[in-house]
């Protein structure tokens, strides 16, 4: 963001904290909507986790059955509601009113991939009751309580026959966690809103993002023989590549009592993280449970995978496939989320924070193990710079162990929104509606669709401070969220369209 145009979003955000609460019609309208849709709302977040919209690999979203399911079920839902709907295949527009001045609402109804042995009860069904006060579900944070939100809070604004200037419009693309490209295309040829909310974040208002990132390295197996002395002949964790790993395992063979002790006293000093050691023979198995967590916010979760690599950091393996793969952990990426050991990659911004650097996937093939490091970069430092330092780590690491594993590096670019005409009503709704003063815009790690669209901000759902659960294993809304995210949220839209 320039200099002068955060000072003036900022300038701008303090005032408008201030302006005191929303109009008469956006106050009623909030109201309106939470104490008539308030199970409502709850009951179609319900309908929409049934859905088992986790992308296919192997079955194109418009042949996916989950996804043409959930698609009806929006349409006829749209029709019962009173708006309008049109379906354009990866990308579904709902909407109200009929001005060529648009307001977009941003959302996504494809969600991450879900072990449902972690689950109380089935992830597509909402859990209501295992714990009270929370909708536990897959998708009820990230990010189809939000589409429940959009369409009830259109619903309510309806029912209240306001002269709306501005025309509403949904847009529920089906591909946000997986692919990109079709919404790329869509937005070559369709024309979006002059000004847009993505509802796939945190409030008060999201004005950067930092860019995603990848690290790729492989570790060949083994050659010849492995000697009589330990060694690491299986490491594995993590589930995909968004998400902190909340499981890791690792065989080592070889093993004595005395290993096997020392192993579990250093992983007894970690704190959160449960083990479980089996030791048959010579051969000792290691099963490690963390917390899984959205992998643009590591400190949120406990990864498996790195915390099982340092439980094995009692002596140094040998550089043997799975065991130049701890190695490599241990030496290079270590228990933090910055990359600090990682040679001279780590750094931060002032407003965007500091790079975080985290291992999430450790995949198998007969090449070797990969490992996966996700990620999410502030500005701060040119790619070409970043890639270059991240490269010379690894070379320098190679060529102390006689390694030569093939390496791969994608990263994108950080993303500032530094023209939001909407920002002032943002910060303003969202100050009478939670109490806080004062409240100021936020940049985060995570990637919305909000850098697709023109002057785009991301509004909610998540509260600043609290741990977001979408990505992770116990992902939830509490009720109480939900209803304050549609009465901000219909408020915001009175504000911003009439």
């Amino acid at each position: 963001m320039r200099l002068p145009a955060l000072v003036a979003s900022l300038f701008f955000a303090s005032t408008a904290a201030m302006a005191g609460a929303p109009s008469p019609q956006a106050s009623a309208a909030a109201r309106h909507a939470v104490t008539t849709y308030q199970d409502a709302v709850v009951d179609s977040l319900a309908a929409m986790v049934s859905f088992n919209t986790v992308a296919d690999p192997a079955l194109p979203l418009e042949r996916n059955p989950q996804h043409i399911a959930f698609k009806l079920y929006l349409k006829e839902t749209a029709a019962r509601l009173g708006l309008d709907f049109k379906d354009h295949g990866a990308v579904v527009v709902i909407g109200f009113g009929d001005s060529s001045e648009r307001i977009g609402l941003i959302t996504h109804g494809d969600v991450q991939p879900v072990d449902p042995s972690k689950w109380k009860k089935s992830p597509f069904e909402l859990d209501r009751t295992s714990e009270p006060g929370r909708l536990l579900g897959r998708g009820s944070e990230d990010d189809k309580g939000s589409i429940a939100t959009a369409m009830f809070a259109m619903k309510a604004i309806r029912d209240q026959n306001l002269p709306l200037k501005k025309r509403l419009e949904l847009y529920v693309y089906m591909a946000e966690e997986s692919d990109w490209d079709p919404l790329t295309v869509f937005l070559k040829t369709h024309v979006p809103p002059q000004i847009n909310l993505t509802f796939d974040a945190e409030y008060p208002a999201v004005v950067a993002e930092k860019g995603w990132g990848a690290v790729r390295v492989n570790f060949p197996p083994a050659k010849g023989a492995a000697g009589s002395g330990p060694f690491v002949a299986a490491f594995a964790g993590g589930f995909f590549g968004s998400q902190i790993p909340e499981d890791a395992s690792a065989v080592i063979e070889n093993a004595t009592p005395a290993l096997a002790a020392a192993v579990r006293a250093r992983a007894a000093r970690q704190n959160g993280m449960h083990y479980e050691f089996k030791l048959t023979g010579k051969r000792l198995a290691i099963s490690a449970r963390g917390v899984s967590a959205h992998s643009s916010k590591p400190e949120d979760g406990i990864n498996a995978i790195s915390m099982l690599a340092d439980a094995l950091k009692v002596r140094s393996w040998p550089d043997r496939g799975p065991g130049a793969l701890v190695n490599f952990l241990n030496d290079l990426v270590g228990t933090g989320w910055y990359g600090e050991r990682f040679g001279k990659i780590a750094y931060r911004d002032a407003f965007m924070g500091p790079m975080t650097f985290a291992p999430t996937v450790i995949k198998a093939s007969p090449a070797g193990d990969e490992l996966n490091i996700n990620l999410r970069r502030p500005r701060g430092k040119q790619g070409a710079v970043l890639e270059q330092e991240i490269r010379a780590a690894i070379t320098a690491w190679q060529g102390r162990h006689g390694h030569d594993g093939k390496v791969a590096i994608e990263l994108s670019e950080p993303w500032v929104q530094d023209d939001a005409p909407q920002l002032p009503t943002l910060l303003s709704v969202y100050a009478h509606y939670t109490g806080q003063t004062d409240p100021k815009p936020i940049a985060i790690g995570g990637g919305t669709n909000s850098r697709l669209f023109p002057h785009a901000v991301a509004f909610g759902p998540a509260m600043p401070g609290a741990v977001y659960t979408g990505h992770s294993e116990h992902e939830f809304i509490t009720t109480q969220q939900l209803l304050l995210n549609l009465e901000m949220v219909t408020a915001v839209m009175v504000e911003l369209a009439k």
